[in-house]
């Protein structure tokens, strides 16, 4: 029976990649010279520093830039709010999303079951398998998935005939 997992992972390969990209350019800019301004990846987390709210902003807008040149999504990021840490000097974590959460997983299964088309649609774990009895209709299932859900940066994979 044909089928497809609907996933949300980011590449974290490219992520690492952005991100030690733009700790090199906040090491070279000359407006981040001799402040705390930097920026590390840490599991599925990337934590950004700075001497102040606005220089958090810098930051963030300079990491957004180079996650979009490497191609990856901006929506797998999770800003959190920035927190004081000793002095005047603020952090924000960062985390990357991977995986379908409980949540969204009921919303692409009600959706599905809500379309009428003849698939269905089964959470396991962090993915979502929809299975049908015809090609075509797991298409049509891809192309309302693509056209309902915006917020997340929804992927398919494992297709099978």
């Amino acid at each position: 029976m044909p089928s497809f997992d609907t996933v949300c992972e980011a590449d974290f390969v490219e992520v690492k990649n952005a991100v030690e990209n733009a700790a090199k350019e906040i090491g070279t800019r000359f407006d981040f010279k001799g402040t705390s301004a930097a920026v590390e990846l840490k599991d599925k987390e990337i934590t950004l520093f700075g001497d102040a709210e606005f220089q958090l902003t810098q930051v963030e807008d300079l990491l957004r830039n180079k996650l979009t040149k490497r191609n990856v999504d901006v929506r797998f990021l999770d800003i959190g709010k920035p927190q004081k840490i000793g002095g005047d000097k603020v952090k924000q974590v960062v985390k990357v999303r991977n995986g379908i959460d409980s949540e969204l997983g009921k919303k692409l299964q009600r959706l599905i079951k809500d379309s009428k088309l003849k698939v269905q649609a089964a959470i396991q774990d962090e993915k979502v398998r929809v299975t049908g009895a015809k090609r075509d209709d797991l298409q049509a299932a891809m192309a309302l998935i693509r056209k309902e859900i915006t917020d997340m940066p929804l992927s398919f994979n494992n297709f099978r005939d």
